[in-house]
């Protein structure tokens, strides 16, 4: 028996890859306590999507209710599947830069010690495995904001010629610059997930993205942007646009676009390997684009409230530069682009967000 261990298994990019590599003839043990809910209130419970990953992948997918923070709940899984365990993925995470500030010990306790817990049984246990870790941009801080930016008519855009104008590489520093509590824990999970590959020979990976989207995302007002606009798009729920003019840019990746990358790099892993991630050049928008495209897509006007303060840390622009994980894996590409992402979002959640509200 093969297993691929997920973690966050019932979150976006968990369940995306739960399904994937289920159809690839893996089992998959997924951990997952619906801590989504305890961030962010019930809208962002992923309740349904585990409830539904049991439904349709049948024997082929166990669930455990458990913390990555409990090392000896991790330990028992890793035990028992041993050298079964050919690949982990760890999607689990507290996800929002806003949110660390308000409990900075359950925000790193999550991120970094979870982290580290799974680390550590990989290598007592399961050390011929893969491991993949969805790291985050924020890594980088704020540095992207000293960038040399243009403000266009709907979207800041960096200086044309500039050496990051494809994009943002894995070469930008990550010191010396604001990332907020979140990023702080992100970073040191990124590192730790370097560590462990360099120092003990682990095939490990960093995943640094922007944006990760898809149709099975439980987007809230603190973390998912395309789908929680889109939500607020169904249901008339005001969109609150926070600073820069709502013009701030975010490339954007599809979360099967996302898992296709990890099969590439589990075909073929690398030691201690760091990638920025993201929709890059092809698939990215500003929070001004995204409002007119989902206007479009539902027929309705959305509505927006603006605010003058801007999130802290936030990016005013961020595309990554995706071109060294291509020159790595040249058969993999992105296939959705910003309103292909939304189209879907919408097909797939318009009747049950219409019929439930934005509490759905």
């Amino acid at each position: 028996m093969a297993v691929v261990v997920i973690t966050g298994s019932a979150g976006l990019i968990g369940s995306e890859a739960s399904a994937f590599f289920a159809g690839l003839g893996f089992d998959i043990v997924g951990i997952d306590n619906d801590m989504r809910k305890s961030f962010f209130g019930g809208e962002a419970s992923t309740f349904w999507n585990r409830k539904r990953l049991e439904k349709t992948l049948g024997r082929r997918y166990r669930h455990i209710h458990g913390d990555i923070r409990s090392y000896n709940t991790i330990c028992k899984v890793f035990k028992k599947y041993a050298s079964q365990i050919k690949l982990v993925i760890h999607t689990a995470a507290q996800p929002s830069h806003d949110w660390s500030a308000k409990a900075p010990l359950v925000d790193f306790t999550v991120n970094a010690n979870g982290t580290l817990n799974l680390l550590e049984a990989v290598r007592q246990y399961a050390p011929g495995a893969v491991f993949i870790f969805t790291s985050t941009n924020k890594v980088y801080g704020d540095a992207p904001n000293r960038l040399p930016f243009i403000e266009q008519g709907t979207r800041w855009e960096i200086q044309t010629g500039h050496t990051y104008e494809t994009g943002i590489r894995e070469d930008m520093p990550i010191d010396q610059s604001l990332h907020s509590l979140f990023g702080v824990s992100k970073t040191a999970a990124d590192l730790l997930v370097q560590e462990y590959g360099k120092y003990f020979g682990i095939r490990t990976v960093c995943f640094r993205g922007g944006c990760f989207t898809g149709p099975n995302h439980s987007g809230t007002q603190l973390h998912g942007f395309l789908a929680y606009l889109m939500k607020c798009a169904v249901t008339g729920t005001p969109y609150v646009i926070h600073g820069y003019k709502g013009k701030q840019v975010r490339d954007s990746i599809h979360s099967l676009d996302l898992v296709k990358a990890f099969y590439e790099f589990f075909k073929d892993p690398r030691v201690g390997e760091v990638y920025n991630i993201g929709g890059g050049r092809f698939s990215n928008c500003s929070i001004a684009e995204a409002i007119k495209i989902c206007s479009d897509i539902t027929t309705k006007e959305v509505k927006c409230r603006y605010s003058e303060e801007n999130r802290k840390g936030d990016h005013i622009w961020w595309i990554s530069d995706i071109s060294k994980f291509k020159s790595h894996f040249p058969d993999w590409d992105l296939k959705y682009d910003i309103h292909g992402i939304l189209k879907e979002i919408y097909e797939a959640n318009r009747q049950r967000w219409g019929k439930q509200g934005v509490n759905s």
